[in-house]
């Protein structure tokens, strides 16, 4: 386990837990969100939601991409809610170039778009999540919350949809899919699909700490890193159709 600290100017010290992806807040200071959308009225429904959560704490609002990436320069936020549609460079560009420059900040993209080929663009870019307007309020919440904890996320109305395969840019280590097992493979795709550890190997009837060794072996031999990479691997693989 890795214990980081850090502060924002004007704020006090937050201390965080970093155990494999996921982080575990010891402070009460709030998560601190950039909200990045072209339509006033809708930043505004944003700001009102995500403001009455006590865990969360909006610092600044931006209207396009180039805006967004100024002020994550600027105020260095936990996450920012990114809308893909937006004027100038789309969310896609605005997420690889904020995941460049600020590669702890967390990215959770919104849209109306439901193709997976725009969903796949979205996570190739570097988004860590990828939520659906239409989605319930609540729905909002939790995927917020999912993704400023270290955690991909998928809306659960994508998750029938198979992914394309695209044939000039393959997905990291899906050339040596193959060489999974049949025990690598199924918790690969359990993880993949949402499950923690625990519920993962409750799943497979296997002690967390021998599930833990599978995931490492798959992780390695498909060259991922990130909870974020396995997601996009299982997508492209159709692992995330309904069963």
């Amino acid at each position: 386990m890795q214990v980081a600290v850090s502060a924002a100017e004007g704020s006090g010290v937050r201390f965080e837990a970093l155990i494999g992806s996921r982080v575990l807040r010891t402070a009460a200071q709030p998560w601190r969100l950039l909200l990045v959308d072209d339509h006033p009225i809708l930043r505004a429904g944003l700001h009102a939601l995500l403001s009455a959560q006590e865990d969360f704490d909006v610092v600044a609002e931006a209207e396009s991409g180039e805006t967004a990436i100024s002020l994550a320069r600027a105020t260095n936020p936990d996450l920012v809610l990114l809308d893909f549609s937006l004027p100038g460079i789309c969310g896609a560009e605005a997420a690889r170039h904020l995941k460049q420059e600020l590669p702890r900040t967390r990215v959770l993209a919104v849209s109306v778009h439901d193709e997976p080929a725009i969903v796949r663009r979205v996570l190739d870019a570097g988004a860590d999540g990828y939520l659906l307007k239409r989605s319930a309020c609540d729905e909002l919440v939790t995927a917020v919350r999912t993704v400023v904890m270290g955690m991909p996320y998928l809306d659960p109305a994508l998750a029938g949809q198979p992914t394309p395969q695209s044939s000039q840019r393959r997905a990291p280590g899906a050339l040596k899919a193959a060489t999974l097992s049949d025990r690598e493979a199924e918790v690969t795709r359990l993880l993949a699909q949402g499950f923690t550890m625990k519920e993962a190997a409750q799943q497979l009837s296997l002690s967390p700490r021998t599930l833990e060794t599978y995931r490492a072996r798959a992780m390695e031999k498909l060259g991922l890193k990130t909870r974020a990479d396995l997601i996009r691997y299982a997508m492209r693989r159709g692992w995330l159709g309904a069963d």
